[in-house]
């Protein structure tokens, strides 16, 4: 059985939605940076140098850390599709595969890494606290700025991320959503076609179950 260490509503939002979409059996283990068991303790440090979620067990192979741990959102939910094709959670396709990693990608780097990294952890950025706010600014222009490319993409008519099929791309395009409402953007105006897509999303009952299993409203 997996074990996911996750923090509510960090990106390991996204795998707790994918195991709740294959339907396998797993166990949670909460592992927030506001908990006295958080992320940054030797236990977890052991386990996952990393310091951070998602991390899974029982995925053949280790990196670092412990026997048989996944880590990286991107990389746990390729892993989780690929070994349950039945959910049909990946394209068939290879050029297909190949857009769902091309969204998964960009997301994580250019949006959560550096928009989102620039906005809530400015200290990997710059060393002089003077200089934080204007880094965090910028973070905000650039999660805009990611945003509105989300929407230009969705609005050419497509019914998911991916045409043709919910994918791990919408799983992970909803963390962002949230975290959008999070920061105090209007999400619903301000991306409507998102908004339209994140309807269907959120009305999906593995979604459902992920969100309130973490304390999280949609």
């Amino acid at each position: 059985m997996h074990r996911l260490y996750y923090s509510p509503g960090a990106c390991s939002l996204a795998v707790h939605i994918v195991l709740e979409e294959v339907g396998v059996p797993y166990e949670l283990e909460l592992r927030s940076a506001a908990n006295s068991e958080g992320t940054t303790t030797a236990e977890y440090l052991a386990l996952n140098p990393k310091g951070r979620v998602p991390a899974l067990t029982g995925v053949r192979g280790g990196a670092g850390g412990a026997p048989e741990l996944l880590t990286e959102a991107v990389a746990i939910m390729l892993f989780l599709a690929r070994s349950h094709p039945e959910a049909g959670l990946l394209p068939d396709d290879a050029a297909g595969e190949a857009r769902c990693l091309e969204w998964l990608s960009w997301i994580s780097v250019d949006l959560h890494g550096i928009g989102y990294g620039q906005l809530w952890r400015p200290h990997r950025f710059v060393s002089d606290e003077a200089l934080y706010g204007a880094v965090q600014a910028k973070g905000r222009d650039n999660i805009r700025a990611g945003y509105d490319h989300i929407e230009k993409i969705l609005s050419d008519g497509r019914d998911w991320a991916v045409p043709g099929q919910f994918t791990v791309v919408d799983a992970y395009l909803t963390v962002f959503w949230l975290w959008g409402r999070r920061i105090g953007l209007d999400m619903d105006a301000g991306w409507p076609v998102w908004q339209r897509l994140m309807t269907k999303v959120l009305d999906r009952p593995a979604v459902r179950r992920a969100l309130a299993q973490e304390g999280l409203a949609s």
